[in-house]
């Protein structure tokens, strides 16, 4: 009887640590999935900008300066395509921050608020900012859970045993990068 007891806890607990395991794999998939998510928009964003910036650079010639911090953040986007998000997120937010100022130069040009390609790459932009968003909220959601797992008892044994770790959050530090492009004239 007792060698049936014993063999019951055993199976509850070889179960239990299957159980533990498979939803970190699950999680640290959804991590994954999520960070996916994120590179595809900023790979799209990043292909985007080329085109706005030939749009309006015959409008706006004299402000080269503006373009050539937008050209060399994009550059800087391309080169941290692999890096961890922390540091995909500073460039990221910096690239943002000087989409910014590009659309506040281009206010003071009412031809350019005229010109259907323009406002086309602005609509473009804009419903590509909306999706980062989403899925940088995905991703964190992922990331979150996955920590909660890594550092939460009893799977943290799980995690450690396994070699599961915590995964980044995708953060912007600078808050003036927080903003979203301004893309309506």
């Amino acid at each position: 009887m007792l060698l049936w007891v014993l063999l019951a806890i055993a199976v509850v607990v070889i179960g239990y640590a299957i159980y533990i395991y498979n939803a970190l794999v699950r999680t640290r998939q959804m991590v994954k999935e999520g960070w996916s998510g994120i590179d595809v928009q900023l790979k799209r964003r990043t292909d985007l900008i080329p085109n706005l910036l030939a749009a309006v650079k015959g409008y706006m010639a004299h402000e080269r300066g503006v373009f050539e911090e937008v050209t060399e953040l994009r550059s800087k986007a391309q080169q941290a395509a692999n890096a961890d998000p922390e540091t995909r997120a500073k460039v990221e937010g910096a690239l943002s921050g000087a989409l910014v100022r590009l659309f506040a130069v281009m206010e003071n040009y009412p031809d350019l608020k005229a010109s259907t390609n323009v406002m086309d790459f602005q609509k473009s932009l804009a419903g590509i900012e909306d999706q980062i968003q989403l899925a940088r909220r995905y991703y964190n959601g992922a990331a979150r859970n996955l920590n909660i797992m890594v550092e939460s008892f009893p799977s943290n044994l799980m995690a450690g045993q396994f070699g599961f770790e915590k995964a980044q959050f995708f953060e912007i530090e600078n808050a003036a990068d927080r903003a979203v492009p301004k893309v309506e004239f």
